[in-house]
């Protein structure tokens, strides 16, 4: 028999425990730096296991060490594990029992599956060569990101290439999604106060409106993306949140905004931002009002490794395993991950398994009621598993 074989076997045999962590994980979210309960839970999965498990970086984000003990290279394969502030709308037995907090991006599934799936390498490590890291990152979510204090801290010291992959409501269970080069937005987020001089309704002319000047940003800034972007290039820009609350008498003295910036090119994050910043300044003459800008560019473009990709992708399709109905080039992906920073650092591959439900539904990351068909878990795990296992055969 050969590892391939093996490993399928053996995931084959946990298909239930993917299911079950998987369901602990979505009972018990916990937000961006503060998974300290997750984190443990993870780490006692594998205390008794033939692995070395480091910390890494400020947060609660570790790695998993698995080593042949015969020479080859080192690849890291990456889970996220941070939930969202969201409310959870679904009526599921293992729905969040914490309030205000909901794994509505499926990252309780990233972990489930790369954890039995660590531990089915473990048992087989004999027949690999180098050796495997696996690192459970968190704080995916909230900028800086988790990914980041993790590279600080030397997570992918000695590692070759880095595999990663994000389960996709929009996509039909099945299938497995991929892209070459750029593949993810890259991100930036901003908080724009404009303050003027407060007053009566009645005496406009004795203030500086600040909703009028705020009001006069949200419409200038929609002129970024159709006025400075090259009509083959890819940006948006998004005002989404507008705190102008006050009396109906009352003229405001200040409103703060705040907003989203997505692009597929990092130099075209450097004009929009330029052109923001330029908006903001010009209306502070124009309303005779002050601006106070904090712009947060944060997670990069996540550009996949053209080689890697084609090795990872190729490796599957070859695999020709029975759950798998489609591996296709499924193009750019409009959401940014702060995987990218992973990508930026070493040479890497994120791809996408799909895991709509099996009534076709509608489920959308970030949504209250966002759910995937757990059928999507066993994918992602031999998926995963077969690119690794290709990765480290010897050959």
């Amino acid at each position: 028999m050969t590892v391939q074989t093996d490993l399928m076997d053996k995931l084959d045999a946990n298909k239930q425990t993917m299911i079950d962590i998987r369901r602990h994980l979505h009972q018990h979210p916990e937000l961006s730096f503060h998974e300290k309960e997750t984190a443990e839970y993870i780490k006692a999965f594998y205390k008794d296991l033939d692995c070395k498990i480091t910390d890494y970086g400020e947060g609660y984000g570790f790695a998993v060490d698995i080593d042949s003990g015969k020479t080859g290279p080192n690849l890291a394969l990456r889970a996220d594990f941070d939930a969202l502030a969201v409310q959870e709308d679904n009526d599921l037995p293992f729905k969040s029992v914490n309030p205000g907090v909901m794994h509505a991006c499926g990252h309780d599934g990233h972990t489930a599956y790369l954890m039995v799936l660590a531990k089915a390498l473990i048992e087989l490590k004999d027949q690999l060569h180098g050796s495997i890291r696996i690192v459970h990152q968190n704080a995916e979510e909230v900028s800086p990101g988790g990914a980041k204090g993790m590279l600080a801290a030397g997570v992918l010291n000695g590692v070759a290439n880095v595999i990663g992959l994000h389960v996709m409501s929009s996509m039909p269970t099945g299938s497995i999604g991929y892209h070459l080069n750029e593949t993810q937005t890259g991100r930036a987020n901003f908080t724009i106060t404009f303050t003027g001089k407060g007053g009566h309704a009645s005496m406009p002319h004795l203030s500086n409106d600040a909703i009028v000047a705020g009001s006069y940003f949200v419409t200038a800034v929609q002129t970024v993306v159709s006025r400075r972007i090259d009509p083959f290039d890819t940006a948006s820009v998004t005002i989404g949140s507008f705190d102008g609350a006050g009396s109906y008498n009352a003229i405001k003295e200040s409103v703060t905004l705040k907003g989203d910036v997505r692009v597929m090119k990092e130099s075209t994050r450097t004009t929009v931002r330029n052109q923001i910043e330029q908006i903001a300044h010009g209306v502070e003459t124009m309303f005779g009002v002050s601006a106070d800008i904090d712009y947060d560019d944060n997670y990069p473009v996540l550009v996949n490794d053209p080689a890697l990709t084609t090795q990872v992708t190729d490796s599957i399709k070859a695999a020709k395993i029975p759950e798998i109905t489609t591996v296709f080039d499924c193009g750019p992906q409009d959401p940014s991950e702060d995987f990218a920073y992973f990508a930026q650092d070493t040479p890497s591959c994120f791809f996408y398994v799909g895991c709509q439900t099996a009534d076709g539904a509608n489920h959308p990351h970030h949504s209250p009621d966002f759910m995937m068909n757990e059928a999507a878990l066993i994918i992602a795990a031999k998926a995963a598993g077969t690119a690794a296992v290709a990765y480290l055969s010897g050959d």
